[in-house]
């Protein structure tokens, strides 16, 4: 068992330094969700015509409604970045020697995983602590609520990344890979209108919305930052994560030959 935190230790570590080593990924992950929340906040407000009352019964601005879709979107940027280093271990070939250490697999990969969401965690309230110099705050609870949820969505996101990564044999298709997942999660989910909104333009892709696994970690997140609960959005993120998690390890598995670069 000491062995196995030791490994889970030396994985964080390593996440850690490359994430601070690569100062531009931090950079980039605070200025894509701020670029939204001050230039297209304001234009997506005034062509919707928005006015948003959530579940919590009080009226909000349309900025402080998106904001948990921005660190959404931080987590799943964070998710696929961490998957694409990943795709790069594979082709320098440190991925085979991980997965073959006597560590069980399905540790390596849930550890490889914490490691992403733990990063992810540290953009995400970077954004939240600049987001407040605008005036887009919330309660100190509010913030500890949102941990666990952070945390239980990083894990959602990067399992999906990890599985992407494990269908993909060289590094140069992870970025159409990526493209084609990332932008249809976000734009069809909650994080920028809600389901309301959506139906009004179409039945079909208000229930897209819905039976998105992103706008569940958005809704739980929201709820969270204002200190309620949302069951129905725990359960759908748990299961989700459950199933990305599972076809991880089974993407992963040397007997299948990918990871091995044959």
């Amino acid at each position: 068992m000491r062995a196995m935190f030791r490994a889970m230790f030396a994985i964080i570590l390593r996440e850690t330094i490359r994430f601070v080593s690569q100062r531009g990924r931090f950079i980039a992950s605070l200025v894509r969700p701020l670029v939204w929340l001050v230039v297209f906040a304001a234009g997506f407000r005034a062509a919707l015509g928005l006015s948003i009352t959530p579940p919590y019964q009080t009226y909000i601005t349309y900025e402080i409604y998106i904001v948990p879709g921005l660190c959404g979107m931080v987590q799943l940027f964070n998710g696929m970045q961490s998957s694409l280093s990943l795709v790069y271990d594979r082709e320098m070939g440190s991925m085979r020697l991980l997965l073959t250490s006597p560590m069980p697999r399905w540790w390596l990969l849930f550890s490889k995983l914490l490691a992403g969401t733990l990063v992810s965690i540290v953009q995400v309230y970077a954004f939240l602590l600049i987001a407040g110099l605008f005036g887009i705050d919330f309660s100190l609870l509010g913030y500890l609520y949102a941990l666990p949820v952070l945390i239980l969505n990083g894990l959602m996101l990067g399992a999906l990344g990890l599985f992407l990564s494990s269908t993909i044999k060289q590094l140069e298709n992870f970025a159409g890979v990526m493209n084609f997942v990332i932008f249809p999660m976000f734009f069809l989910s909650t994080a920028l209108y809600p389901l309301w909104k959506m139906a009004e333009a179409s039945t079909l892709l208000r229930d897209i919305c819905a039976f998105n696994p992103f706008s569940h970690a958005i809704e739980l997140l929201r709820f969270a930052l204002y200190e309620q609960f949302n069951g129905t959005a725990l359960v759908w993120v748990i299961v989700s994560l459950g199933i990305f998690l599972g076809a991880s390890i089974w993407g992963y598995n040397p007997a299948r030959g990918k990871i091995l670069g044959r």
